[in-house]
């Protein structure tokens, strides 16, 4: 695969601001993104098996990745969940897969959200990682929306190597994630 083009920018933009605006001594100190991990809760569909398969394509889709089914892990009654059950599916991106999915994120994505005015600068878990939610997959360029048969939101989380929520936002900044002033 060749280099994405956010990689690029990274390595050699970025890198630099980041270590003379905290001052690292080495490199290796300046945080990255290791991983973004996407993530849908099935719900009430976990009983249609139909509703998984439109998901489990509608997700490799968007991310260019199979995704793993998740499993219930003990009974709930309550929700009328049984162990082995399907509860979710996820996705975890690294590597070149990973920039080129957060650059069509920041830079196509995003931007089609009706009424966008930024995403939320609060998010952050106080480890420089960064998780927001999508309301509906139709914001996606790769999604028809004559093939949706239901409108369904998933989550998307970035884990960086960053040790604080200032650094982290800064690196994701820099990356061009639209933050919105508080």
């Amino acid at each position: 695969m060749a280099k994405t083009r956010l990689k690029t920018v990274y390595q050699e933009t970025i890198t630099p601001k980041l270590i003379t605006q905290f001052e690292y001594t080495n490199v290796h100190q300046v945080p990255k993104v290791i991983k973004i991990t996407i993530n849908r809760g099935l719900g009430e569909s976990a009983q249609n098996a139909k509703s998984l398969e439109a998901s489990i394509s509608e997700i490799a889709l968007i991310t260019g990745q199979k995704p793993v089914v998740t499993r219930a892990k003990k009974a709930i009654a309550g929700f009328k969940i049984r162990q082995g059950m399907p509860v979710g599916i996820m996705v975890t991106l690294r590597g070149e897969r990973m920039y080129a999915f957060l650059d069509r994120l920041i830079n196509l994505t995003l931007p089609r959200i009706r009424d966008f005015r930024g995403v939320s600068p609060k998010s952050f878990d106080g480890r420089g990682n960064y998780t927001l939610g999508v309301r509906e997959q139709l914001i996606f360029p790769e999604v028809e929306y004559d093939r949706i048969d239901q409108v369904r939101g998933l989550d998307i989380s970035i884990i960086t190597t960053a040790k604080t929520d200032e650094e982290g936002r800064a690196l994701l900044k820099e990356m061009g994630m639209p933050f919105r002033d508080q």
